[in-house]
């Protein structure tokens, strides 16, 4: 050792850190066209996603009622399961440093999680105003993920609607170099 000291690299502000990662939530959300369609937005807070449907005249299904369509509601609480499992993929890569959030980027062809079966409960008529969504994550395994996901308008303690589904994981760059494992 020459007893010189080495300086440590400072630390990027939180706030740089935090534009990179919504840039990374904003490119895999903005991959989906469906999503766009429905102007589902995310708000991120931490690893924590909230999912927004604002409320747009194309989403009525009952005009009479008014009431948010049925496949609106189930679309939204399946993206918002969908975009869960791909941000926690991503958020732990990022956190691993197997992703750099400097370049906020989001792997090209970015594979998302395919639906096996999603079961939707209606508990009561989505209203013509803007919904909410949060996916939580009951098992996340290599292959398979099992999610809940609750949707509600003013109140969140006022569910409109909740899903389970189970969806197969795509395959990690560590998982297809590992022979023996089938492709989808």
């Amino acid at each position: 050792m020459t007893g010189e000291i080495r300086q440590r690299p400072r630390p990027e502000p939180v706030q740089v850190i935090k534009q990179r990662r919504d840039a990374a939530l904003r490119r895999l959300v903005d991959g989906v066209p469906y999503i766009q369609f429905l102007g589902i937005k995310f708000d991120r807070r931490g690893d924590e996603l909230t999912a927004v449907l604002p409320f747009d005249e194309k989403l009525i299904g009952n005009p009479m009622l008014p009431a948010l369509h049925g496949g609106v509601t189930a679309a939204f609480l399946e993206v918002t399961a969908i975009i869960e499992l791909s941000w926690s993929m991503l958020w732990e890569d990022m956190e691993q440093g197997r992703l750099d959030p400097a370049r906020a980027a989001v792997p090209e062809q970015m594979r998302l999680p395919k639906t096996i079966d999603f079961t939707v409960d209606y508990l009561r008529s989505g209203l013509p105003r803007d919904a909410y969504a949060r996916a939580r994550i009951n098992r996340s395994g290599r292959r398979y993920a099992s999610v809940h996901v609750e949707a509600w308008q003013d109140n969140r303690s006022r569910l409109f609607a909740q899903a389970t589904g189970h969806f197969l994981m795509p395959l990690r760059d560590e998982d297809a170099a590992t022979p023996g494992l089938l492709s989808t």
